[in-house]
């Protein structure tokens, strides 16, 4: 499926470095990239959530917790794994809204 999607881009890259332009292609691409984006924020409005419950009950930012937690500094509570995996897909979602922003001009 990855191959087949990555074969689907390049054959639009190419028809747009020949000059080819669709109204049609570039609304579908505007609305596909707005969707991701929506669900995109909806990822990470959802997981950070879930962060701040953790930030409340153990009185630190996940932050600064992850930079603790990765050096072994915390301990091996099963909290603190669960609270570790969703600062790492927190930080996947932020990563992937920083593509996903419309480009000022």
């Amino acid at each position: 499926m990855v191959v087949q999607i990555s074969e689907h881009l390049q054959i639009l890259d190419s028809l747009y470095l020949k000059g080819y332009r669709s109204s049609l292609i570039d609304r579908a691409l505007t609305k596909i990239i707005e969707l991701e984006r929506v669900n995109t924020l909806k990822q990470a409005s959802e997981l950070q959530s879930k962060l701040q419950t953790y930030e409340l009950q153990y009185q630190m930012p996940s932050e600064i917790f992850y930079q603790r937690f990765s050096d072994g500094s915390l301990g091996e509570e099963i909290d603190y794994f669960e609270w570790g995996v969703i600062y790492e897909l927190w930080q996947s979602v932020q990563e992937r809204l920083q593509v996903l922003q419309p480009k000022r001009q």
